[in-house]
């Protein structure tokens, strides 16, 4: 298997379980309250299969679409499984408002209160355009850096987190070219190049360097234009992250990647071999569908 085969088998954690995707099928593997592994999956279609998925910088659309619909289906799938009651399960409207309410919640914190607060620190100081929008950026990479590590310190992320690092430990076995069982996954890092959280780090990266660049702008030309950039941002920082995993032989790209690497150490736990034991379920069932 080449490495361009290889770069498309990646995964996000679930809520007791971890989602494992390749180019044509995606699977979800999930531990059950009474100890079950649950598996689902199905291929992959629409904009999967459309030519903006192989178009560089439009496939990172893509990925941005994973991590919005495909992922809180699952991430839904995952905490429905974890219920005892019809009625505690999350579907129909209390779904969609949950999706909705999650997104508005993301706006409000990564994009309304960075700008609230430059607009505020202007009217106490005579800094440039091109200053102001830099502290936002440096206050919005804060605020990301922050709320990952109070998120994480809840029982409950903690564990999530752990599954995530389940995940990391299955990619980065097979992609070493070893045999995906429990006494070799043990042995391999919680980080990995290509991961989500390296992806939203370089997204906010390169906001700070764009937004200083747009010029004056009002408190709601700001917050239009930061939320309108975000599709733009997602397609630039998925070549990024992709071209440095394709390089990472090189030292200046290993140096680059560090601060990836080290943000993952907020998003990432050990797992425990029951968790390592779903991720290997997700990912044996994805290889076997991929053929």
């Amino acid at each position: 298997m080449t490495e361009n085969e290889m770069r498309h088998y990646g995964g996000q954690a679930l809520i007791e379980g971890v989602l494992m995707r390749g180019k044509n099928h995606v699977v979800a593997a999930v531990r059950e309250p009474n100890g079950n592994i649950h598996v689902e999956d199905e291929e992959l279609q629409g904009i999967y299969k459309s030519r903006i998925s192989e178009i560089p910088f439009f496939r990172g659309l893509t990925v941005l679409w994973d991590s919005l619909a495909l992922g809180m289906k699952y991430l839904t799938l995952s905490a429905n499984l974890q219920t005892e009651g019809e009625e505690e399960k999350i579907e129909g409207a209390s779904l969609y408002l949950t999706v909705f309410f999650s997104i508005g919640l993301a706006i409000g914190i990564f994009f309304v209160i960075p700008s609230l607060l430059v607009e505020l620190i202007k009217r106490f100081s005579d800094f440039s355009f091109i200053v102001n929008n830099l502290i936002e950026g440096i206050i919005r990479l804060l605020m990301l850096v922050f709320y990952i590590w109070g998120i994480g310190r809840s029982k409950e992320i903690a564990r999530v987190f752990a599954y995530h690092g389940a995940e990391h430990k299955t990619i980065n076995t097979f992609e070493q070219g070893n045999e995906i069982t429990l006494e070799n996954i043990r042995e391999f890092p919680l980080a990995h190049p290509r991961c989500g959280t390296s992806f939203l780090l370089t997204l906010v990266v390169i906001s700070i360097l764009v937004f200083s660049l747009l010029g004056e702008l009002n408190l709601l030309e700001r917050i239009i234009s930061r939320i309108l950039f975000v599709p733009v941002l997602a397609m630039f920082s998925y070549e990024i992250i992709r071209w440095m995993g394709d390089h990472l032989e090189n030292p200046l790209v290993r140096i680059l990647t560090k601060p990836n690497l080290l943000l993952q150490r907020l998003t990432t736990r050990e797992p425990t071999d029951d968790m390592l034991e779903v991720s290997i379920t997700s990912f044996k069932r994805l290889l076997k569908l991929e053929g």
